[in-house]
């Protein structure tokens, strides 16, 4: 149970003994903004003063006096018009924190319902580079499945590849009519992304791949997709020479930046399901025959869904249909999460629909929509014009680039020893993609962000570098007092409020994952780390370790520091960022 929860559960028994609304009082607790005022607050009183015709600050009174006092809580504290301000014990705090160290996952408690969450995320166009725009996708996905499975849910990833769509249809065309087979032969990967913006050039009109016919380019593309789609045999052959080069790009960018997959599978997987999937879909008269293609009506403002086109080829709907059906018959999971950005939201709030209508009823279908990440114009970052800043692997090399000329490490300082190249290379590489993420995660998942090469690696504020350095400096402090591997088990001694505040926030950890998970956003756990990191640098000031007054006032201090270390170490790893011991 998460400490806010202990909380509400106090302040429910209060409310409940005062036939006051349960549910009202309990939801009405918050942390505390300001650490003078308590660790957290209640303001229940204020709107259930107009319902009861009494001063707030009367019906807060009542409430303080009904709350249990069992050793967890002090004394509520009525302030202003009505606020109550809580404050945990010292006694608590101290038996959480030591609970809390002796346990291997931080006391983490396992959920009472288990969920099964099928994940999908990244799901990259596999015939063209991967560039900036799919980082979000890709490390939103990857964090929010260590989250779930850190809170104990069992999950399962998936990468939708776009294996089979329009894009291989720029490919064919391209390669049989722009091919440099020398540098195919030398650099197939490297060719292949030639060819694709290179293809795209010569459309006349820069237009979505699904705009008006009349462009000579585009329109050998799409016959070079139809022919794909018909199983051309030249076609087919060519697919599948492309794809080991293709797969093998993307894969170079998943080892780089820490991400796995339980399952990879392409559109292309599903084929051969969509035929069924649509004469279904018409059988149970959830589709419609419309101008020659089979479409799903809506309601009278909202454009249908397009099932089977004119010319007897299928859609992304039909394609995520026949996902939906394989991914609850194969895994029986209790929510199917789609990470794709905000753009999508109708086309998924029709897939879902149509699900629905469909009968498919077991799991829980969530769209985690994203904004764009967006260049110094203003503009989300595309690859068309085919620069390398844009591309996905060109920013992680200017990240580390970056990371290694702004963050030389120090060559060691008292009783450390010298940082090799080899260290420094790591540094670099875990300081700079590390930048890259938190950045990302650490934006409210809806909005859309500029790039900012100097926010994201700064050594202040809310940034990856400055909460991976708060993490090595806990080390460091732990390998000078000679325990490198952490601290004896020591009794928890809160003497300085400095030492109970970093307490508090410790013992919040289990209440932000939680919260995180709540909505899907990652960006509650950095904002956490900030609490953190600050409370922890406060701490440091105020609070000697090394120099502690006595050895039992030291032990306990030690302990704060690994405990530290510990959390800040386990919220980076769900985020899919590095720690390191030295910076």
């Amino acid at each position: 149970m998460t400490l806010i929860q202990k909380i509400r559960d106090r302040m429910a028994l209060a409310a409940d003994q005062l036939g006051f609304p349960v549910a009202e009082v309990a939801a009405s607790v918050r942390p505390c903004g300001d650490p003078a005022h308590g660790h957290y607050q209640a303001n229940a009183a204020m709107a259930l003063g107009k319902k009861l015709g009494k001063p707030p600050r009367d019906v807060a009174t009542q409430l303080a006096a009904s709350v249990p006092q069992d050793g967890f809580l002090q004394a509520p504290e009525v302030a202003g018009p009505g606020f109550l301000n809580l404050r945990l014990t010292d006694d608590a705090i101290a038996f959480h924190l030591e609970k809390m160290a002796k346990s291997p996952d931080l006391a983490l408690e396992q959920p009472e319902k288990k969920r099964r969450l099928v994940i999908d995320f990244s799901s990259p166009n596999v015939a063209k580079p991967m560039h900036v725009g799919h980082l979000r996708s890709t490390i939103l996905g990857d964090a929010l499945a260590r989250l779930f499975r850190t809170l104990g849910h069992e999950v399962v990833t998936l990468n939708h590849l776009g294996d089979w769509g329009a894009q291989f249809g720029i490919l064919l065309y391209g390669y049989k009519n722009l091919l440099d087979q020398a540098a195919f032969k030398t650099d197939p990967v490297k060719e292949l992304a030639r060819l694709y913006v290179e293809v795209r050039k010569h459309f006349a009109v820069d237009e979505e791949e699904e705009g008006e016919a009349g462009d000579p380019v585009r329109d050998a593309c799409r016959q070079e997709t139809a022919k794909l789609h018909q199983g051309d045999v030249e076609n087919l052959r060519l697919w599948r020479e492309f794809m080991p080069f293709c797969l093998e790009d993307i894969n170079r960018a998943y080892r780089r930046l820490g991400v796995t997959f339980d399952h990879i599978r392409g559109e292309s997987f599903y084929q051969p399901f969509l035929a069924e999937v649509a004469a279904e879909l018409e059988q149970a008269k959830i589709a419609e025959p419309s101008q020659g293609a089979l479409v799903v009506l809506f309601g009278e403002n909202e454009a249908p869904a397009l099932i089977r086109k004119r010319d007897g080829a299928f859609t992304y709907a039909t394609t995520d249909l026949a996902a939906v059906r394989h991914r609850t018959d194969n895994f029986q999971p209790t929510d199917i999460v789609y990470v794709v950005d905000s753009r999508q939201a109708q086309h998924f709030k029709q897939v879902f629909e149509i699900a629905r209508r469909w009968g498919i009823q077991g799991p829980r279908l969530h769209h985690v929509a994203f904004g764009s990440v967006l260049g110094s114009d203003g503009k989300p970052i595309k690859t068309r014009d085919g620069k390398a800043s844009t591309t996905l692997e060109g920013l992680l090399d200017e990240a580390v680039r970056l990371a290694g000329t702004m963050h030389a490490p120090p060559e060691g300082g008292e009783g450390e020893k010298p940082i090799t190249p080899e260290e420094a290379a790591q540094v670099a590489e875990a300081v700079g993609i590390g930048a890259v993420k938190y950045a990302d995660l650490s934006q409210n998942r809806t909005t859309d962000y500029k790039f900012n090469w100097d926010k994201m690696l700064a050594m202040d504020g809310n940034t990856a570098t400055y909460m991976q350095y708060a993490y090595a400096r806990c080390r460091s402090i732990l390998r000078k007092a000679g325990h490198p591997d952490g601290v004896p088990e020591a009794k928890i001694i809160l003497g300085a409020p400095e030492e109970k505040f970093l307490g508090v926030v410790l013992l919040r950890y289990a209440e932000a994952l939680e919260s995180a998970a709540e909505d899907f956003r990652p960006n509650v756990l950095t904002a956490y780390l900030w609490d953190l990191a600050k409370a922890y640098s406060v701490f440091f000031q105020n609070c000697p370790v090394l120099r502690a007054p006595d050895e039992v006032t030291q032990h306990s201090r030690l302990a704060m520091c690994a405990l530290t270390a510990r959390v800040l170490k386990s919220v980076l790893e769900i985020l899919g960022i590095r720690v390191l011991e030295r910076m």
